[in-house]
């Protein structure tokens, strides 16, 4: 927020406010008295938002019609208010290993998860730099950290990484702030979204596939269950997305969780193979025993 204007004389956006950690940042930017336009793909997504005082506007981030819209309505905002921060919320998940995915899902989720994200920074950066705001890109733990059965998903992720440390630079001399968050695990139905292909995936795996990966296709919703649980509730990580979009002087990145700010400690110290070991002895505690079980399962 600038140092002459209160919240309410300046817009946010956040897209990807259907549901979840979206929805609850909405809410908690207009809780601190934001005017919130709120990015939701169907009208009905958006009557809860109403409730809150926030704005819920049609957009698909892949878009360009719903783009342009959005921007015509920040630059034509009736009582013209400014843009002061883009939160990049949006996305995907996905899970299964790196061979079986299939290609259109690889294109597709980067679609999403990095090029609308580009998309929608370059649209709103000239209403951005007029107001000298700020972009906060939603990132994941899986930005810093991928392990078997998430690579697309992290992929994505770690491409988005690098491209908010791109624009960090690019923008500073010019006083519009890059900022990233990286939740771990958030208790929301992205987890589910993400799973909801794999019976599909595993159905189409040859034998040879089957013989390769048939555990951990089998240990995957056990462990997103699991990381999910243990998870911190939309709410909680809203709070710290709204901080990240209102600190006066932001840090670069702020984690969301205990686990994601372990494991992304940890990445910077920890050989490679450390990390390994690790990740697939959390991963193995799901793989299924001889009845079919997880061992999760099993050991409860």
């Amino acid at each position: 927020m600038s140092e002459t204007t209160s919240p309410a004389q300046e817009l946010v956006i956040v897209t990807g406010a259907s549901t979840g950690m979206g929805a609850a940042t909405a809410r908690e930017m207009a809780r601190r008295g934001y005017h919130v336009l709120a990015g939701v793909r169907r009208a009905g997504d958006g009557q809860a938002l109403l409730d809150a005082g926030v704005e819920p506007v049609i957009l698909d981030i892949t878009d360009r019609d719903h783009i342009a819209a959005l921007v015509a309505r920040v630059d034509g905002d009736p009582h013209g208010r400014p843009l002061r921060v883009l939160v990049n919320n949006a996305g995907v998940p996905c899970a299964g290993p790196v061979e079986v995915v299939p290609l259109d899902t690889w294109r597709h989720l980067f679609e999403v998860n990095v090029l609308g994200q580009v998309a929608m920074a370059q649209a709103l950066l000239p209403a951005l730099l007029r107001s000298k705001g700020r972009i906060v890109n939603i990132s994941s733990l899986n930005g810093k950290v991928s392990m078997a059965g998430y690579g697309a998903y992290a992929g994505s992720k770690f491409a988005l990484e690098a491209v908010s440390d791109a624009l960090r630079g690019e923008l500073a001399p010019h006083g519009v702030q890059v900022v990233v968050v990286e939740p771990g695990g958030v208790r929301t139905g992205m987890a589910a979204t993400g799973l909801a292909g794999l019976d599909r995936l595993t159905a189409r795996m040859t034998p040879e596939q089957h013989a390769r990966y048939g555990d951990l296709t089998q240990a995957l919703p056990s462990h997103v269950a699991a990381f999910t649980e243990a998870g911190v509730t939309s709410g909680a990580a809203a709070r710290t997305i709204a901080r990240a979009a209102t600190a006066r002087r932001p840090r670069t990145r702020y984690t969301v969780g205990a686990t994601a700010a372990f494991l992304v400690r940890a990445s910077r110290f920890l050989p490679d193979r450390v990390l390994d070991r690790m990740a697939a002895s959390d991963l193995r505690k799901h793989y299924p025993d001889r009845t079919g079980r997880t061992t999760r399962t099993r050991r409860a």
